[in-house]
């Protein structure tokens, strides 16, 4: 099967972008370029745990709620939540209403503060863990990869939940950490240029 489908103006886009409404600005204006910014990455690391077991779609129709919900997964905020914080996410209709997700948002923010302060930042501490030439060489086309299964690992030894291999990968493609379009995705070319571009964090 082609990893590809005719898209708007008659150009290639990955055959996924064309599964749902919603998916098509999202695969061709975010997914895959380089993120730097610890709120956003802190953000997608959140909604990516929050997708596991479920579909992108359920997780992308609401992500304007889950910012309401998550103060804009600013981490140095969510830190402050309590209980009663949870309990009252637990009501909310216009999120994933799931204990553990929920719970692990706020444990995560806890430890995201902690590995601003050894590091800097969270985006030069995940960028540390951007692939090699080698691995970045050709689309992937597993639900892992050695990057995310290290980086998986890495995050769960600092006390992080809800980021296992396959979460990380979903993570590392979306925010630009590899190029996972289709080689003749129309998209694929602008992502790499923006790569070139992009002044990794940290270094």
């Amino acid at each position: 099967m082609s990893m590809t489908f005719t898209g708007p103006g008659g150009r290639s886009r990955c055959r996924w972008c064309g599964d749902a409404p919603e998916f098509l600005h999202y695969h061709d204006t975010e997914w895959g370029f380089p993120v730097s910014d610890d709120q956003r990455l802190f953000e997608k690391l959140s909604l990516e745990g929050f997708q596991s077991g479920l579909s992108w779609r359920t997780i992308l129709v609401k992500r304007e709620s889950f910012r309401a919900a998550f103060l804009d997964f600013d981490f140095n905020r969510i830190v402050r939540f309590t209980t009663r914080d949870v309990e009252r996410l637990l009501k909310d209709e216009g999120i994933v209403r799931h204990r553990g997700k929920i719970e692990a948002v706020i444990n995560n923010a806890r430890q995201a503060r902690e590995l601003v302060k050894r590091e800097g930042s969270l985006a030069a501490f995940l960028w540390r863990h951007e692939p090699g030439i080698e691995e970045l060489a050709q689309p992937q086309t597993a639900s892992t990869s050695a990057a995310s299964i290290a980086l998986s690992k890495a995050l769960k030894k600092q006390g992080w939940k809800f980021v296992g291999p396959t979460t990380v990968y979903a993570f590392m493609q979306a925010m630009g950490l590899i190029n996972d379009h289709a080689e003749d995705c129309v998209i694929r070319v602008k992502v790499d240029a923006a790569r070139k571009r992009f002044k990794r964090p940290g270094r």
